[in-house]
């Protein structure tokens, strides 16, 4: 996009101003990801705790405190990207990640003790797992049109952690 951006501004296709006036758009979008995936992270450091409780299998129960522990990182990580920025670190609700919780609770409570509800919570681990995925590479990609180096090196470190596959 950034690249665009350049040839359509050396072309005089579109204004210093246009292209100034894209960049805070952007700028405005990736503030507002941020936003919504350090909320999703606080959240999961909440409603992780609940899934490794209703959890029967050992292995399970262990991945899920790995991601748990995981999971505090990101907040932190966050933390440090809204820093890069110079912006203080602001949650606003993501609905994704809500929506993700609630199905994850509406398995657990409907699904018997053990092997089923076992699943359910791969499922819905897996779930969110992808929406991070997702709007992690989204966030670095924004980041690098930006010229955000700092952002960028923060979040493509957590791209290649979360690309890495789940270890128990």
């Amino acid at each position: 996009m950034q690249n665009d951006l350049n040839r359509s501004s050396q072309d005089g296709m579109i204004s210093s101003s246009h292209a100034g006036m894209k960049s805070s758009q952007l700028m405005k979008l990736f503030e507002d990801e941020l936003k919504d995936i350090y909320w999703a992270e606080k959240a999961l450091t909440k409603a992780i705790p609940n899934m490794i409780e209703k959890s029967t299998s050992e292995e399970l129960m262990h991945a899920l405190q790995n991601h748990l522990t995981q999971t505090e990182q990101h907040v932190i990580r966050a933390e440090q990207v809204f820093e890069s920025i110079g912006q203080k670190a602001v949650a606003v609700k993501c609905e994704a990640i809500a929506g993700l919780i609630k199905e994850a609770d509406d398995i657990m409570d409907e699904c018997e003790k053990g092997p089923m509800r076992d699943a359910g919570i791969i499922s819905a681990a897996q779930k969110v797992e992808h929406y991070e995925i997702a709007t992690y590479g989204t966030l670095r990609q924004f980041a690098e049109t930006l010229g955000l180096s700092q952002a960028v090196e923060l979040l493509e470190e957590h791209c290649m952690k979360k690309k890495a596959p789940m270890k128990n």
